[in-house]
């Protein structure tokens, strides 16, 4: 197939992006290089992307007026592209507009296909709000502006299952690690300030949060089962993590064993809206996808300080 993966040179895009290609399927990747963060770990995630024959289209989705910009013989979407996480820096404006009205104008283009079999929306267990532990049934309490687009987005895709007007689905993305992660998220900047004598900066209290880190190729395993199962996932919300809860200390330690050497830490004050706990619920996905994540997070540790070391 010709797939469209949009945010295809962010952390869990890129991955993605590689995976269907070695699958067999011609993929085509859509990212607006924003400067949320490095431009630097995106071009080195495109060049990746380059060398393995995916071309990836520099286009801003909130700008798309007209299909022509975009492959019009397109089967399937995974669709990424997100203002992510909860930050200082990011206003209102940037969660609504990359998220609800980039998503809108990905459904427009969509329903110009004439031979779509599936879009799916990548969602996240911050739209369950401060403790993400819950089937998908539950009804979301987002505690950020984050969750709360994320959310819209995510009802928006649905949407067009409900009305037939294509197949859809949303998979929500618990705690994701690995190679390419994000330089501002947990274990790429623990790494960093562990190889560079820097200070960690650990929110007060976080310490004891609990998070399900699940292995970035885990992951990926979970998003590109849906391949071939679109009547079993249309309309449908699944969670794909893993059910193995870990402390952020658990992940402080898990890096000064790899590195074998302590890091500094500064405490700083607490972050509004930052989740409690997060556990991913699984068992839908287990049920209609056959998923099971099996890396342990000391084995995720190990791979992304390699990746880390090997480029930066």
């Amino acid at each position: 197939m010709k797939i469209l993966v949009t945010g295809a040179v962010g952390f869990i895009g890129s991955h993605t992006a590689e995976r269907l290609q070695k699958m067999g399927h011609e993929v085509v990747g859509v990212d607006n290089f924003n400067d949320y963060y490095s431009l630097e770990l995106k071009q080195l995630n495109e060049k990746a992307l380059n060398e393995k024959g995916i071309t990836v289209l520099k286009l801003d989705l909130r700008e798309i007026t007209d299909i022509n910009k975009l492959p019009k013989d397109i089967n399937y979407i995974f669709h990424y592209a997100a203002q992510p996480g909860i930050s200082s820096t990011s206003t209102f404006e940037d969660y609504f507009t990359n998220n609800v009205i980039a998503t809108k104008k990905l459904i427009d283009y969509a329903l110009q296909l004439d031979d779509l079999k599936l879009l799916v929306n990548i969602g996240t267990s911050s739209i369950y709000g401060l403790e993400a532990t819950f089937p998908e049934d539950v009804a979301p309490k987002p505690a950020s502006h984050y969750g709360v687009t994320k959310l819209t987005a995510e009802q928006l895709v649905l949407q067009k299952s409900r009305e037939q007007q294509f197949k859809s689905c949303s998979l929500r993305l618990y705690s994701v690690i690995g190679p390419r992660e994000r330089p501002e998220k947990m274990y790429t900047k623990l790494i960093a300030c562990g190889l560079n004598g820097e200070a960690f900066p650990l929110y007060e209290g976080s310490d004891k949060h609990l998070r399900s880190f699940t292995y970035v190729g885990d992951i990926v395993d979970g998003v590109v089962s849906v391949i071939g199962n679109e009547d079993k996932v249309n309309g449908e919300i699944i969670n794909l993590g893993t059910e193995v809860e870990h402390t952020t200390q658990d992940g402080i330690d898990a890096v000064e064993k790899v590195l074998g050497k302590p890091i500094k830490i500064n405490i700083i004050a607490k972050r509004a809206g930052d989740q409690l706990r997060t556990k991913a619920n699984i068992d839908k996905a287990r049920k209609l996808l056959n998923y099971n994540p099996k890396t342990t997070l000391l084995e995720s540790v190990e791979k992304q300080v390699e990746w880390y070391k090997a480029n930066f």
